[in-house]
């Protein structure tokens, strides 16, 4: 297995409702996935799926969590906190903690990275549609939000390109413990 260089992708013209910075931002977005993915080209699904650090996290667990993180705020956008809500008993559950790190059963980091594909463009169709990037929603409560917070979906966005970003630096610890690839320089 091997996996290649992603392209960059080109989100075109600017919606009409919610203009050039939605354009800016979707750039900024498949940018920011570009650059994870180019990280974990020409590596081997038992690679992808090591820990060469004093961290748990592995690079297919780290794209199969931006998958999931992704999916979830683009579906908040539209649904509002229900999307992002916590499940009753998330304290005390090792799973919420660990099975969104790590595959699981039948997924490959292959599979990840075709569902990923199709909520990026499940994202770049939502933020098309809005009539504006101030469409908001309040967050569910949680113990990393504040009481009585809400998102615009300009917000939401600006947070997955950061969320990516982060674990981007993740991931190229990894890979340069894994072979000393850098994703730049």
């Amino acid at each position: 297995m091997s996996i290649t260089q992603g392209s960059i992708q080109d989100v075109g013209q600017a919606p009409a409702g919610a203009g050039q910075e939605a354009i800016e931002l979707l750039e900024t977005l498949a940018e920011r996935r570009h650059f994870f993915r180019f990280t974990l080209q020409n590596l081997s699904a038992e690679q992808t799926g090591s820990r060469p650090t004093a961290s748990q996290l592995t690079l297919a667990g780290l794209a199969k969590h931006l998958r999931e993180t992704e999916a979830q705020w683009a579906r908040f956008i539209v649904e509002g906190p229900v999307a992002v809500a916590l499940p009753e008993g998330w304290e005390n559950d090792p799973a919420f903690w660990v099975d969104g790190w790590k595959l699981i059963g039948e997924e490959t980091l292959e599979s990840v990275l075709a569902e990923w594909e199709q909520v990026a463009t499940r994202t770049e169709e939502i933020v098309r549609a809005l009539p504006s990037l101030d469409a908001s929603h309040p967050l569910p409560e949680a113990p990393w939000f504040p009481a009585g917070a809400t998102w615009s979906a300009r917000r939401v966005l600006l947070h997955l390109i950061g969320e990516i970003a982060q674990h981007s630096g993740h991931a190229d610890i990894i890979r340069e413990s894994i072979d000393g690839q850098k994703t730049m320089g």
